[in-house]
This record gives structure tokens, C-alpha cells and sequence, in this order.
């Protein structure tokens, strides 16, 4: 069953990692993902990994943890994997019934997949060293030169956050319908794929409902706050860039320079 999803979730700490500011962070991992999509070496990619485990590491986060957040995906990167196996052309290596596997699909399958989970790893270390509030904060700063063409920055930052903080809210609502409806009956794990998708139902339109109300309390409860996005709003802590977060910003433009050389290669 799904449990203890780490992605959305923040772990308290005092390492170097949390202590970045979220600007830092926010763009650190904006480059990361940019430059997993523009590489397609897996062994290129392997030393992108490299490097996102020294973060983890520094970032006093067990392999555990990281792993939590990334099983959410594992059937997307199956049924990714299984895509790009079987459709990409190339030069034929086996055969699994009427379908033919190719060497080339087989690289790329790899590829892909091992960008989703890294993709889905770099997402997981965001949230899980920097609080919520201050990751509205960063994204709402990041954002601000958008408020000259009327983009209302600090609705979008809100949404991403909530988005983020209710990932873990959801999985585990999901994971209750499913004992709730699991004891009255209902079997998900046999039957025909027609049946198991059929017994999805029982399970969506609860999931629906629930996120919803939950969506209708917390307008609620904002509006009880006098919640006015931006306006007239103060910081106790203020963002403010430190000696850390430059030396973060020259390792991030070495990072890039090296993956743009490597891709040039």
C-alpha cells in the first residue's frame, strides 16, 4: 500500500542544505532539471545522480526517505520504460510476442526513466529542507518582476505550495478509502483489468469529494484570517542572500558549464 510518501513533506534540520535560502534552492533545482532534460548520456546522467546524492547526504536524509517520495511514480516509470522499449525504432534485439525490442529503445527507456526518478528525487529534496512558508516566500520573490504585466505572483506561489503540502494530505486520504472500502468488500488486487479498473471508482469519488471540502475549509479558514494575498503583509524573517548561498550560486554555474560541455562532446 501507499504509506509514508516523503515527497510534500518537510523534515526539520540543520544542515547546510536547509539553511540555503529558498531562492537558492528553488533556482539550484530549476538548473538541475533543465540539464537532466538535456542530456541524453545515461552515464552523464549517472553523474548528475552522483551529485544529487552528495546534496542528500549533506542534507542528512536517509536513502529511506528518498525512496518514500519516488515509489508514488514507480508504476509511471514502468509504463514509461515499457513505451520506449517497445515503440522507438532501431535495431531489433528480441522479440516478446508480436512485439519487437531495439536496442536503441532499450537506451532510451533507461534514460527516461532514470530522469523521471531523478526529477521526482530533486522535487523531494526542495520540500523536504525547506519549510513550506518560506518556499511560498521564494517562489513569490522569484516571481515578482511578473507583477509589471499584472500576473498575480503571489496567488500562483500559494498554489504551488498548497499543491506541494497536499500531496502527502492526499496519498494518505487515499490510502484510508482504500481500508474503508477494502472492508466492505471490495477486492482491488484480483479480476480482470476491466474489473480492477472498475473498482477504481469506489475510490475517485470519495478522493473527489473529500479534497473538495477540503479545498472549501481551507478557503474558509483563509478568509477568517483576513488572508488578502500580498497586500499589507509582512515578514518576520525576511529573505536575505548569504556567503553559502553565493558560493551555491558559482557551484550551480560551474554545474551548468560542465553539463553544457559534456553536451557539446
Amino acid at each position: 500500500m501507499i504509506k509514508g510518501i516523503s515527497i510534500g513533506n518537510y523534515s526539520a534540520g540543520n544542515s547546510i542544505i536547509h539553511k540555503l535560502d529558498p531562492r537558492t534552492k528553488i533556482i539550484f533545482g530549476l538548473g538541475a532539471i533543465i540539464s537532466l532534460f538535456l542530456m541524453n548520456n545515461y552515464f552523464i546522467l549517472l553523474w548528475i545522480a552522483g551529485i544529487y546524492s552528495i546534496l542528500v547526504f549533506t542534507a542528512g536524509l536517509s536513502i529511506r526517505y528518498i525512496f518514500r517520495g519516488l515509489k508514488i511514480i514507480f508504476i509511471i516509470v514502468f509504463i514509461t520504460f515499457l513505451i520506449h522499449l517497445f515503440v522507438t525504432p532501431g535495431y531489433t534485439i528480441a522479440y516478446i510476442g508480436p512485439f519487437s525490442i531495439t536496442g536503441e529503445g532499450l537506451e532510451r527507456g533507461i534514460v527516461m526513466s532514470f530522469r523521471l526518478l531523478l526529477l521526482i528525487g530533486i522535487s523531494v529534496l526542495l520540500t523536504a529542507t525547506t519549510p513550506p512558508l518560506r518556499l511560498t516566500d521564494g517562489l513569490q520573490n522569484l516571481l515578482a518582476p511578473l507583477k509589471k504585466v499584472k500576473v498575480p505572483t503571489s496567488e500562483l506561489a500559494l498554489m504551488v505550495s498548497i499543491a506541494l503540502r497536499f500531496i502527502p494530505t492526499f496519498v494518505s486520504e487515499t490510502e484510508r478509502i482504500i481500508k474503508a472500502q477494502s472492508s466492505r468488500g471490495v477486492d482491488f488486487y484480483s479480476g480482470s483489468i476491466r474489473e480492477r479498473l472498475e473498482n477504481v471508482v469506489p475510490i475517485l469519488v470519495p478522493l473527489f469529494v473529500s479534497s473538495f471540502k477540503r479545498a472549501e475549509d481551507l478557503a474558509i479558514a483563509m478568509e477568517a484570517r483576513c488572508y488578502r494575498g500580498e497586500e499589507g503583509r509582512t515578514k518576520l524573517y525576511p529573505l536575505k542572500y548569504g556567503t553559502v548561498d553565493l558560493m551555491a550560486f558559482v557551484m550551480l554555474i560551474v554545474f551548468i558549464g560542465v553539463v553544457i560541455t559534456l553536451r557539446n562532446i
